[in-house]
């Protein structure tokens, strides 16, 4: 235990809970954190490319009542037939395309027989204030698009009314519905090319898992690595102070002895006869 005794000394107690916290968060948060990532990301690959292999089935079997929700059937192609609510349309703030700045068209549309969903009708090029976009068709009309989930409330953005028409963040359905008093299913469809209403068409993501699953990999190396790193800290430092203490001990070994090279000192007259008369006895 003294051996260990220099363990206790604040700057290798402040060492062992650096180590320990941040091993603990690479195994708990930064590892967990990426992998989330990296299995949201593959999954919604999947669901895309399923998608593109798939025809379109109407809306009504996946979200059949207002209330419904299907979260399995993301980015699935459905097509609805009814009619577009302009008087409850929004616009999405701080969207681009191809890096320039748009706005997202936001307008409910009445399925005939089912609920009323969200369509994302497409982008607008931003300008000087609201620039015109077409109104959607009037009348019935047969809608083609991709079931999206809604995205969570911006915090800190709150919703604005510029030009006679509210701006929102987010492409939230329940912010949507307490701002147009219109409900909403959770999810909403996002317009496919060629569509009635449809604006600018807003691309597919791109197919790629991303560096998601070897950022979580690295995460769990670091809180493997950190605390064999310590370790290695603790044995070499023992090891060091274990020589030092050798090397103290030899020296004083040899500075407590008469050196063998150095010339004796002469006898005096009473060492002599000491040492004559302690012989002859």
């Amino acid at each position: 235990m003294r051996r260990l005794g220099f363990l206790f000394r604040p700057q290798w107690l402040a060492l062992f809970v650096v180590v320990i916290a941040f091993a603990y968060l690479c195994f708990t948060v930064l590892a967990p954190w990426q992998l989330g990532k990296n299995t949201r990301t593959s999954r919604e690959n999947n669901q895309i490319a399923s998608s593109l292999n798939t025809e379109p089935v109407p809306l009504t079997s996946v979200l059949p009542h207002q209330d419904s929700s299907a979260p399995d059937a993301q980015w699935r192609r459905l097509t609805a037939t009814g009619h577009y609510r302009p008087e409850a349309q929004v616009l999405v703030r701080l969207r681009t395309d191809d890096g320039d700045p748009s706005y997202e068209v936001l307008t409910p549309f009445a399925v005939d027989g089912g609920p009323t969903v969200l369509v994302n009708r497409g982008y607008i090029k931003a300008g000087e204030g609201v620039p015109p976009f077409a109104a959607p068709p009037p009348g019935t009309v047969t809608i083609t698009g991709r079931l999206r989930d809604a995205e969570p409330v911006m915090s800190g953005k709150e919703p604005f009314k510029q030009d006679g028409i509210t701006q929102v963040y987010s492409i939230s359905s329940t912010q949507i519905a307490q701002l147009t008093g219109v409900p909403l299913t959770s999810e909403y469809l996002q317009l496919v090319e060629g569509q009635p209403g449809g604006l600018g068409v807003i691309a597919l993501p791109h197919l790629d898992a991303g560096p998601f699953l070897s950022y979580g990999i690295q995460w769990i190396a670091f809180g493997i690595v950190a605390p064999i790193g310590l370790g290695y800290f603790v044995v070499a430092e023992m090891r060091q102070r274990r020589l030092e203490k050798a090397q103290s001990g030899s020296s004083t070994e040899t500075s407590g002895g008469p050196d063998p090279d150095e010339p004796a000192a002469p006898l005096t007259a009473e060492e002599k006869m000491a040492d004559r008369y302690g012989r002859r006895r």
